[in-house]
């Protein structure tokens, strides 16, 4: 048993609720323990320079830790002016875990904003906010058909998050804060419903890990996202 009671190989429990806030395309709360995101998707109808006159469009990613959603408070980073070099590596996952499933021909020249802002912290941030802009993608996506400003879904899969990591030599799934910051081994998977790959982020902490240890801690990911896709579906499915 785990620090939270958990088995190895259980994640923690989910709750996605959509339609969180009132004015964004899509929104979503996305809880996982006691991890809380909030999801906001903002559709604009413009794209960057680079895209002008190419008739495609564009998906973007920001990531906000608010303070005090850790356990002592930290400085927002717009006081600071400058990002660290953590929240431009996790907004810039987010943002190409979701693009890996859109096809942005068919959005037209729009870019679609993804705003992850983290209420509260304790451990896999990053892989519950991909999970859960991918239900407030749907959403927002859902919102453009319903208004005719798109014919069809630009869609292709469905796609989640989570992390894997092995504590005192065991393998384990969606490690908490406490499990994370004792890690051996710290990975993060972001897959599609199909199987396919989008990203895999591992770190040995103390010592190299082994092929086979890789392979069990695929597995494990691989199970968990297959369980949160489940749990997107069945949000999505309570209209």
């Amino acid at each position: 048993m785990r620090t939270d009671g958990r088995k190895y190989n259980q994640i923690r429990d989910v709750e996605i609720t959509r339609n969180y806030t009132k004015f964004a395309e899509g929104s979503v709360l996305v809880e996982t323990g006691d991890t809380m995101i909030l999801c906001n998707v903002s559709i604009e109808d413009s794209v960057p320079y680079f895209l002008r006159g190419q008739n495609t469009g564009w998906l973007t990613a920001e990531y906000s830790l608010l303070p005090r959603a850790t356990q002592e408070r930290n400085i927002r980073e717009a006081a600071k002016r400058k990002l660290s070099g953590r929240t431009q590596e996790i907004q810039r996952l987010i943002g190409r875990s979701l693009r890996a499933v859109v096809d942005l021909n068919k959005i037209g020249e729009r870019t679609i904003w993804v705003d992850c802002d983290v209420l509260q912290a304790d451990g896999g941030t990053r892989t519950a906010a991909i999970t859960g802009a991918y239900v407030a993608l749907v959403d927002a996506i859902n919102y453009l058909i319903s208004e005719k400003k798109l014919e069809e879904s630009p869609l292709n899969d469905f796609m989640a998050a989570t992390s894997v990591g092995i504590v005192n030599g065991e393998p384990m799934l969606d490690l908490c804060y406490e499990e994370d910051f004792n890690a051996q081994v710290d990975m993060n998977i972001a897959m599609t419903e199909k199987g396919k790959i989008v990203e895999i982020q591992g770190t040995a902490e103390e010592k190299p890990f082994s092929k086979d240890e890789l392979e069990a801690l695929y597995n494990l990911a691989e199970k968990g996202i297959r369980e949160l896709i489940e749990e997107q579906k069945l949000s999505l499915a309570g209209e």
